[in-house]
C-alpha cells in the first residue's frame, strides 16, 4: 500500500479515538478506541496487516523518539517539580511498589519477559510502551508477549480513572466545606508570582522561541546529544534526553513545551502510537487471547501496588490520602486525563467560579506533576532499565 494511504488510515483510527475521548470526557481512552479499531479492521481484512509498516510512521518514531523525550523534559519547570516534591515522591512510590509487586507475583507465574512487558506501560504511558515494544521486538520475544504492552496501555485507564474521580471528589468536597480552600489557593498564587519574577541563566530572544524551525532544530540537537552520549556513558538515550530537557529548561537554553512550539509534537506522537499499534495489528487473534490473562493479572497487581505505594508515601508525608492516591494513580493515564479529571471534579464540586478556581489551584499542580513524574519521566527510566535487562 502507498505510504500516504496507509498513514491516512492509521491517523483516521487515532483521530477517531481522540473524538470518542472528547465526547466521553476522557472516560473512554482514545488509545483503546484507536488500537482496538485498527486491530478489528485488520483481522476482518478491511485493512492490510502491514498498514502500520506501510505508513512509514515507525520510521518517524525512530528519528523523533529522542527529541520527543527531550521535549518531555521541558514540560514541567524544575522549580515547579521542586515545590511539588511530595507529589514526585508519592508518584515514584506508587510506581516502585507496583513494579516490585509485578515482579514478585507475575514473574514466577508468567515469566520475566511478561513482567518487563507489563511494568513500563503500567507505570506510564505511550512513550514507555513504545520503548518496551521496541525492546521486546529487538530481542525476538514471542508475539503474545510483544502485544502485551499495547493491551496494558489500552486497558489500564478503565479501572484507574473512575477510582481517581471518586477520590478527588471526596477530597474536593471536604476541602470545600473545611474553610481552608481559599487560604491554600492564596498561598499557591503567591508562590506562582514569586517564581515568575526569578530570572534564568540564559534568556532566548522571543524571535527564536516563536520560530518553529529553530524550535525543531533545538529538540533535534537535544536528541542528538543524548544519542551521542548513550554510547560512552552506557545510559539509555531516552533517559539522557529526558535529563537534558529538564536541564536545558532550568537554565533557559530551551523554552517549555519545545516540541509543541515547533508544531511537530503531533507527528512525533503519531510515530509513537504507530510503533505500539504495529505488533497488535500483525498479531493473530490467538496471540491476543494468550496475552489477555497476563494483561489482566498485571493490571490487578499493578493497581494494588500503585494504590498501596501511594497510600504509604501519603501517610509518611502527612498528606490527605484521597489526594495522594489520586496523584499515584496518574501513572495509569497521565496527561491529558489528569487535567480533564481534575477540571471535571472542580466544576462539579464548586458552588461558584471562585471556588472552582480555588479547587483547581490546589488540586491541579500536584496532579500534573504526578502525571509528569510517572508517565513522562519515571516510566521512561523504568522501561529503559527493564528493557536493558532482557
Amino acid at each position: 500500500m502507498e505510504a500516504i494511504f496507509a498513514a491516512t488510515i492509521v491517523l483516521a483510527f487515532i483521530a477517531l479515538g481522540e473524538l470518542v475521548s472528547i465526547w466521553s470526557k476522557a472516560r473512554v481512552p482514545s488509545l483503546l478506541v484507536a488500537m482496538l479499531g485498527i486491530f478489528i479492521f485488520a483481522k476482518i481484512g478491511i485493512v492490510p496487516d502491514t498498514v502500520v509498516d506501510d505508513s512509514m510512521l515507525v520510521q518517524i518514531y525512530t528519528i523523533l523518539v529522542a527529541p520527543l523525550l527531550f521535549h518531555m523534559g521541558t514540560l514541567i519547570p524544575l522549580r515547579v517539580m521542586l515545590k511539588q516534591w511530595r507529589s514526585v515522591v508519592i508518584a515514584l512510590s506508587g510506581m516502585v511498589v507496583a513494579v516490585g509487586l509485578i515482579f514478585l507475583v507475575i514473574a514466577p507465574i508468567f515469566g520475566f519477559e511478561t513482567s518487563v512487558a507489563g511494568s513500563g506501560p503500567l507505570a506510564g504511558g505511550i512513550v514507555a510502551t513504545g520503548l518496551t515494544t521496541e525492546g521486546l521486538t529487538a530481542t525476538g520475544a514471542a508475539s503474545a508477549i510483544i502485544v502485551l504492552p499495547a493491551l496494558v496501555l489500552m486497558l489500564q485507564s478503565l479501572p484507574s480513572m473512575p477510582l481517581t474521580n471518586f477520590l478527588l471528589r471526596r477530597y474536593a468536597t471536604k476541602l470545600r466545606d473545611s474553610g481552608e480552600l481559599h487560604e491554600l489557593a492564596a498561598a499557591h498564587h503567591e508562590e506562582e508570582e514569586e517564581a515568575a519574577t526569578k530570572k534564568k541563566l540564559v534568556t532566548l530572544p522571543p524571535f527564536l522561541i516563536d520560530n518553529q524551525l529553530f524550535m525543531l532544530f533545538l529538540v533535534l540537537i537535544g536528541g542528538s546529544i543524548a544519542t551521542l552520549l548513550a554510547g560512552p556513558t552506557h545510559i539509555p538515550a531516552s533517559i539522557l534526553a529526558l535529563i537534558l530537557g529538564i536541564a536545558a529548561t532550568a537554565i533557559g537554553l530551551s523554552p517549555d513545551k519545545a516540541m509543541e512550539r515547533s508544531n511537530s509534537f503531533g507527528v512525533a506522537m503519531s510515530g509513537v502510537i504507530a510503533i505500539v499499534m504495529a505488533p497488535l495489528v500483525s498479531a493473530s487473534v490467538q496471540d491476543v487471547i494468550n496475552a489477555f490473562l497476563p494483561t489482566v493479572s498485571i493490571l490487578i497487581v499493578g493497581i494494588i501496588g500503585i494504590i498501596g505505594g501511594g497510600f504509604i508515601a501519603t501517610k509518611l508525608l502527612r498528606w490527605k490520602a484521597p489526594l495522594g492516591m489520586s496523584v499515584a494513580l496518574t501513572a495509569m493515564y497521565g496527561f491529558p486525563a489528569d487535567y480533564l479529571l481534575t477540571n471535571e471534579v472542580a466544576r462539579s464540586i464548586a458552588r461558584d467560579d471562585d471556588e472552582k478556581e480555588a479547587l483547581l489551584n490546589v488540586m491541579l499542580p500536584p496532579m500534573l506533576v504526578g502525571g509528569f513524574t510517572s508517565v513522562s519521566s519515571g516510566s521512561v527510566v523504568i522501561a529503559s532499565v527493564l528493557v536493558g535487562m532482557l
